[in-house]
């Protein structure tokens, strides 16, 4: 039997070089480190820093243009101005972190305001009920929008647009387009005044509904950083099918962002009623506006998941600040609104540009 040789093995030219390869694991850092992008970076991460020195610019700038705005006098007014302006804005905060937004918020704070006035100062229901009534009733019109938006998969914008028309009708149809007066809340439900209250402060004049703005404030703060609740409520916002995928009840979360929008809006009643002393069916029609413009400033994106409840406040507080200012410097109303048109392009241009800082 012939031995057969035995076939011999060809390396190739790859094969004989590969123990000369780099054996480093490749990486993909980012290399842009421009000023822009750390600037941008930068602002992100801290979202509440840029409101507050618009703010703390602002009352500078006003402060040398009108000496009597920095009195103690202009400043309490601007504090007790903003009040109601600040409680709809934390509303509204909350549902455009879920990438939505509420047009009948305005409404739906007048609505639950007369209820409160009518329960209470003609039907003669006790002030706690009929306050309780109120609120519960705004939260019912926030389950009606949030279950549209939720459950129906309708968009927000047209949601809230509707439910807006349909409100409106129903303030009018409920309260047969009558006031509720001062004397006769003073007199039968004076308990619906209180947060118009004047607290002495450091020679500045607030109110109580100051201070409970301040209260909610921190308290939403708390819930949507340190709470199950407030991590679900960004995630939905940011992206939904993501959120869905992770465990997250997108539509439970959604509806109860509503429904707490709204129990906010019926509180927002009570303190709106201490603040102009009267209930009227067509007052705040301007607020829906005056709200989004707070958030938007205040550094929350209208693209959802991320925003600050202390910059909507912030937010609320700058608006506040330039029309008092403006007022003081005698600019005519038109430049005023002029003037809170660019702030709302400026803010909506700078989330963009802080949205490509995390691309």
């Amino acid at each position: 039997m012939t031995d057969q040789p035995t076939p011999s093995k060809t390396i190739s030219d790859f094969e004989a070089k590969l123990d000369q390869a780099d054996a480093a694991v490749a990486s993909f850092v980012r290399d842009d480190h421009t000023l822009g992008h750390i600037v941008r970076t930068f602002l992100r991460k801290n979202p509440t820093l840029v409101p507050a020195l618009v703010l703390v610019l602002s009352v500078l700038c006003f402060g040398l243009i009108a000496p009597r705005f920095m009195t103690p006098g202009v400043l309490s007014t601007i504090m007790q101005q903003v009040t109601v302006t600040g409680f709809v804005a934390l509303a509204q905060t909350l549902i455009i972190l879920t990438a939505g937004i509420d047009l009948s918020v305005g409404a739906i704070m007048v609505i639950s305001s007369l209820v409160m006035g009518r329960l209470a100062v003609l039907t003669g229901v006790p002030v706690p009920f009929a306050i309780l009534i109120g609120m519960f009733m705004g939260g019912v019109m926030g389950w009606v929008n949030g279950a549209l938006v939720a459950l129906v998969k309708l968009p927000p914008f047209i949601v809230t647009l509707g439910t807006l028309s349909v409100f409106s009708a129903l303030k009018l149809w409920y309260s047969h387009s009558e006031s509720i007066r001062n004397i006769d809340i003073e007199e039968k439900a004076p308990m619906l005044l209180w947060f118009g209250t004047d607290i002495k402060f450091m020679g500045a004049t607030i109110t109580y509904g100051v201070v409970a703005l301040l209260v909610l404030a921190f308290i939403l703060w708390y819930v949507l950083n340190h709470t199950a609740w407030g991590r679900h409520v960004h995630a939905v916002g940011d992206d939904p099918e993501a959120a869905m995928l992770s465990g997250i009840k997108t539509n439970r979360i959604l509806i109860s962002v509503y429904v707490v929008a709204g129990v906010i809006l019926g509180f927002a009643a009570w303190v709106s009623i201490g603040r102009v002393g009267s209930v009227n069916p067509i007052s705040f029609d301007t607020i829906n506006l005056a709200s989004i413009t707070a958030v938007v400033i205040g550094g929350t994106s209208l693209f959802g998941g991320r925003g600050s409840i202390i910059g909507s406040v912030l937010g609320a507080f700058i608006v506040q600040v330039f029309t008092t200012g403006l007022s003081l410097a005698r600019v005519d109303d038109y430049w005023q609104q002029f003037a809170a048109g660019i702030l709302v392009i400026v803010a909506v241009s700078l989330d963009q540009q802080l949205r490509r800082a995390s691309k």
